[in-house]
């Protein structure tokens, strides 16, 4: 039986990922407190954030450090950030879910915001984290499928969807420090993913969705217990 066979399984999807952006929030502000960072209340550090695996230009260039791209998804730099960004993927992911299938939408949302981290990074961004660039990349993919699947309903999602993506865009610009390269990149990553693997109504989730979504989870599990390990070492 598949591990995400259910709608169920999506519902505790979306719950991990949640939970697990949670967990490494509340260990960014212990290392914070162990002098690890100079954050503030309930704002951790860079310091903290670069030994949990921040991403940019600095942490690659110069440490070599290029398992960040998956790791800065799951940091964030204050109470606000991930609020903000939790209440998106919550609204967001069951949207792609339905329509792609919950191994089709974990494969988005982790290569989805790898390659807005890439593209980040090519853009120069020094030092960057969040979720919003793998939250952006489900943007992506429901534009895409709005715009593929057409009709009444396909219409309608895409209109709502760009909505999105015009807020996004005033709020960069008014907004100092937010990644705008992040997050066009993740909207660009969910396009490009949601077009190579397809959605529903074209075709099922099958073995090679599952285990693409399973590699997935294996190299996030991964990097995040790496991630933990060298924060504690180094701290």
């Amino acid at each position: 039986m598949s591990w995400t066979s259910g709608a169920l399984d999506g519902d505790w999807l979306i719950k991990a990922i949640i939970t697990v952006n949670l967990i490494f929030f509340a260990i960014s502000l212990v290392l914070n407190s162990r002098g690890a960072g100079s954050g503030g209340f309930l704002s951790p550090g860079q310091g903290s954030l670069l030994l949990l695996g921040a991403t940019g230009t600095y942490p690659i260039d110069y440490f070599g450090r290029y398992w960040t791209l998956v790791s800065a998804n799951y940091l964030h730099g204050g109470i606000l950030h991930i609020i903000f960004n939790l209440m998106a993927l919550h609204q967001l992911a069951p949207k792609v879910i339905g329509e792609y299938g919950s191994s089709r939408m974990f494969s988005i949302y982790t290569i989805g915001g790898v390659i807005g981290y890439v593209v980040s990074y090519m853009a120069g961004v020094p030092f960057t984290i969040g979720a919003s660039a793998a939250v952006c990349s489900l943007i992506g993919a429901l534009l895409y499928y709005g715009k593929s699947r057409g009709g009444a309903y396909g219409g309608a999602l895409y209109r709502e969807v760009s909505g999105w993506v015009v807020s996004l865009f005033i709020f960069g610009l008014i907004f100092p420090g937010i990644n705008n390269w992040g997050h066009g990149g993740g909207i660009l990553g969910g396009v490009i993913v949601g077009a190579l693997i397809g959605y529903k109504e074209r075709r099922r989730e099958n073995n090679f969705d599952h285990a693409l979504a399973m590699m997935c989870g294996l190299v996030t599990i991964s990097i995040l217990g790496w991630a933990v390990i060298s924060a504690y070492i180094y701290s």
